[in-house]
């Protein structure tokens, strides 16, 4: 859960192979040995060895694959010269594949072995990027205790189709939490393009709906680019001055907010905005105001996408967020964001969308 500033984590390395796929060389090995003295006879000494160097590189690097490969090449002649048949024909012949298959395993492990080294790269830079794209959520900001959780559908990708930003400016703590329409790279790339336009404006903007109507033009803009009349956000803005008692919302089209106010948890109820990109549809003269909403010490709102409110169990049914807060009985961030983060799990198994969670309540020193 990023509730404060972490430094960047190593990309996930790929994947090992299996433990049992590990031991194969050693089990081959084995096989070969007891073969030979269970039944000395009728057992060609080291033919099993011939595959060892090609088991080898599936699990491990070049150098241990030709470590491998003398190895059973040495073994066999052991095994052989003990058994008296070390100028056989067919034994000449079994050490000319064994050779043969040692250059092909130490080829193919040092071919794996650059894969994952490629593979490795490519995951830091894609690590590196997303998470300048999607910020850690900080522990406090302006007065503001914060609690965030993010996680994409995709458990490969950081970085899905849905957003969210925490910046501390002159005009106080302006928060942003947003879903844009569609998955895959083209929504990463909108998420790109709506946070950068509102980290440039927050600090520059004094009014919350000229800021909200600053990333409507944004998103226009990039759907002219894209050539996509469908392209939208909604989102939901909110703006906290230090010292005050109430929090302001712009709500474009966007999940409702909760308030939890410890006994009770009730919706925020906010004017019903058109989401971002969608702006210029709407009668232009009729642009509402903020909705102020009292936060005293010990209440919280919450802010959450539809990856939430619309997880389903194995019966079709929607996650029933608000009772399940209430059952928890806390307006603690951090235990509202942790909770969250492994009830919705229970609920709904494998996530169908993203999924993102911000709790903001006064901080008291």
């Amino acid at each position: 859960m990023p509730t404060a500033p972490r430094p960047p984590r190593r990309a996930v390395p790929p994947p090992r192979a299996p433990r049992w796929v590990l031991w194969l060389p050693v089990v081959l090995l084995l096989l070969d040995l007891i073969a030979e003295a269970v039944v000395p006879d009728a057992v060609a000494a080291g033919f099993l060895l011939t595959a060892l160097p090609v088991v080898t590189a599936f699990s491990y690097g070049p150098v241990l694959t030709a470590t491998a490969t003398g190895g059973s090449l040495g073994l066999q002649v052991l095994l052989a010269l003990r058994a008296g048949h070390i100028n056989e024909q067919h034994h000449v012949w079994v050490y000319i594949a064994t050779l043969l298959s040692g250059v092909m395993g130490t080829a193919l492990s040092w071919q794996r072995t650059r894969q994952d080294r490629n593979l490795l790269q490519a995951r830091t830079v894609a690590e590196t990027l997303q998470r300048t794209v999607l910020r850690p959520v900080p522990e406090r900001a302006g007065g503001l205790r914060v609690a965030g959780l993010y996680r994409s559908a995709q458990a490969e990708v950081l970085v899905g189709g849905d957003l969210y930003e925490v910046c501390d400016t002159r005009f106080g703590v302006r928060v942003l939490l947003g879903d844009v329409r569609g998955k895959g790279l083209g929504a990463v790339r909108t998420v790109a393009d709506v946070l950068g336009a509102f980290r440039a404006a927050a600090y520059d903007t004094p009014g919350l709906v000229e800021l909200a109507d600053q990333l409507d033009r944004a998103v226009l803009r990039d759907a002219a680019e894209r050539g996509d009349d469908e392209l939208f956000a909604t989102a939901v803005l909110v703006q906290y001055r230090p010292g005050s008692d109430c929090v302001e919302i712009v709500n474009r089209g966007h999940t409702t907010p909760l308030l939890l106010t410890g006994g009770t948890i009730s919706p925020v109820s906010c004017a019903d905005e058109l989401p971002l990109g969608l702006g210029h549809l709407g009668p232009a003269d009729e642009r509402g105001k903020p909705t102020a909403v009292a936060l005293p010490p010990g209440h919280t709102v919450l802010l959450y996408t539809d990856g939430v409110s619309e997880a389903r169990d194995a019966t079709g049914a929607f996650y029933p967020l608000a009772p399940r807060l209430a059952a928890l009985g806390t307006t603690e961030p951090d235990r509202l964001v942790s909770f969250l983060a492994q009830d919705v799990h229970r609920y709904a198994g494998l996530l169908a969308d993203d999924l993102a969670v911000l709790a903001l309540t006064p901080d008291v020193l």
